[in-house]
């Protein structure tokens, strides 16, 4: 199936939310249940004891226009981002950039993962305490926490969402996390199905460069 102009648009600024940019997180009106200290300490335990992760995601834009796909993540600095069929788009960490790649236009960028606002979730050793903060849910069963680092804005900011469940790694499950790039493009990824400390193979993580005398990754 093509895609329409303006789907191609929504897919292309949706993944540029994924390099580094400014971010927004989920608007809550409730104050804080969980202490911030211990709810930061339960992150950091899920992130440490979540080797790989596979999960069916959604994507939406500020416009509610949704674009689905598959994720799989493996620690640290592994993840990639298979969108639906149709759209020409792969992001790809590889451990250390963070890759995007266009089949219809045959171009490719990347950057350093720890650039990118996904560093926080690809990066199990990372001190939260550092650089994050607990926002407000209103339930004691939802954690969501935003981490940037203040002396590099330009790296962004991930608000990260968790649910509290004792079956995941950490007693936490990642629902998904918004991100708000520079131009003001708002994005919300969802995620489902999610399946934790899977085997997953490194080759998982190659891709076929598009562009003129092709290098296979």
């Amino acid at each position: 199936m093509n895609l329409t102009p303006s789907r191609k648009s929504l897919a292309r600024i949706a993944a540029w939310t994924l390099a580094p940019s400014a971010a927004a997180g989920l608007i809550f009106a409730a104050p804080v249940l969980a202490e911030a200290p211990s709810a930061l300490a339960a992150v950091q335990a899920h992130l440490k004891n979540t080797s790989s992760m596979t999960a069916d995601f959604v994507q939406t834009d500020r416009k509610g226009q949704r674009l689905s796909g598959t994720l799989t993540l493996k620690r640290p600095g592994k993840i990639r981002f298979q969108y639906q069929k149709g759209v020409p788009l792969l992001i790809v960490g590889d451990g250390r950039r963070l890759t995007m790649i266009d089949y219809e236009v045959k171009q490719v960028q990347s950057w350093p993962v720890k650039n990118s606002p996904l560093g926080a979730l690809l990066d199990p050793d990372r001190d939260l305490s550092k650089y994050a903060k607990v926002l407000p849910t209103g339930s004691d069963g939802v954690i969501s926490v935003e981490v940037k680092d203040p002396k590099r804005p330009e790296y962004g900011t991930i608000t990260m969402v968790f649910l509290r469940d004792g079956s995941a790694p950490g007693g936490l499950r990642l629902r998904g996390w918004v991100a708000l790039d520079s131009q003001n493009n708002r994005t919300r990824i969802d995620l489902s199905n999610q399946k934790f400390n899977v085997a997953v193979a490194d080759s998982a993580f190659r891709w076929t460069d598009p562009r003129p005398k092709t290098r296979g990754r």
